[in-house]
């Protein structure tokens, strides 16, 4: 847990993501990214310089047979309020409007959620636990199916909702968080969403792991490109950019 944590002191510290006194939100899906990003902050705020309070926040999507209980243990265990916000995005995307594509329509529900539920919790600040391949995987996605050079950045402000996004685990490969889950068997909670495993991304990541047979340091080349360019938002101790996000 230590050498996972210092992995995201590293990014905490290079991108300047959290200040002095500042309560930042985790959004927690009960996935295993989330739950080690958890794990790892809790694990900082113990002896970082600049004191910091977090607040874990789920958006429960309306999915049948999802319990969030083993969740709820850890943040207790971890003494970090919980927040579960409920939702019926599941009826609506795929009983009401049976959404072909329902990817895109999801992702701005669940963002209003989480817009509303920071504003009345009163938090301006959310950690999101996309890590190293995540980052990689999005910038070839837009590059592949999109036609140009783009990914989230490691910190963002949404001018429109005042929420500054930070991604604390970029420095950690997917391998190293299953190393961590596992180590310490954390809770995780299935994704009952259909479209889990047969998206765009996972097509992506056949590629990848295809290329990687004759290139095993694709992955590092990548993502190091993306930081010497650099990508917008994406030099270390570069002011974060302005967006501005959608609402539903």
């Amino acid at each position: 847990m230590n050498k996972f944590t210092g992995l995201v002191r590293r990014c905490v510290e290079d991108y300047k993501m959290i200040a002095d006194g500042e309560t930042i939100a985790i959004g927690v899906s009960g996935g295993k990214d989330s739950l080690s990003l958890l794990c790892a902050l809790a694990n900082l705020r113990r002896f970082y310089p600049n004191r910091f309070e977090l607040h874990a926040v789920t958006i429960d999507m309306g999915f049948e047979g999802v319990d969030l209980s083993p969740v709820a243990e850890l943040c207790d265990k971890l003494q970090v309020p919980y927040t579960v916000k409920r939702t019926d995005a599941k009826r609506v995307i795929f009983d009401e409007r049976q959404e072909k594509n329902p990817c895109s329509l999801c992702a701005k529900m669940r963002r209003g959620a989480l817009n509303d539920l920071m504003k009345a919790l009163g938090i301006k600040k959310i950690a999101l636990a996309h890590h190293f391949d995540d980052a990689v995987e999005t910038f070839l996605m837009s590059l592949l199916y999109e036609g140009r050079l783009h990914c989230f950045q490691p910190v963002t402000y949404m001018d429109r909702s005042d929420v500054t996004q930070i991604r604390p685990m970029l420095y950690a490969t997917e391998e190293t968080v299953i190393s961590l889950a596992r180590e310490h068997n954390l809770p995780i909670v299935h994704n009952p969403c259909p479209m889990n495993g047969v998206s765009k991304r996972e097509e992506i990541k056949t590629l990848i792991k295809t290329l990687g047979v004759s290139h095993p340091d694709l992955k590092n080349k990548i993502f190091g490109a993306m930081q010497r360019l650099p990508l917008n938002g994406w030099g270390p101790g570069e002011r974060a950019p302005r967006e501005k996000d959608e609402l539903c």
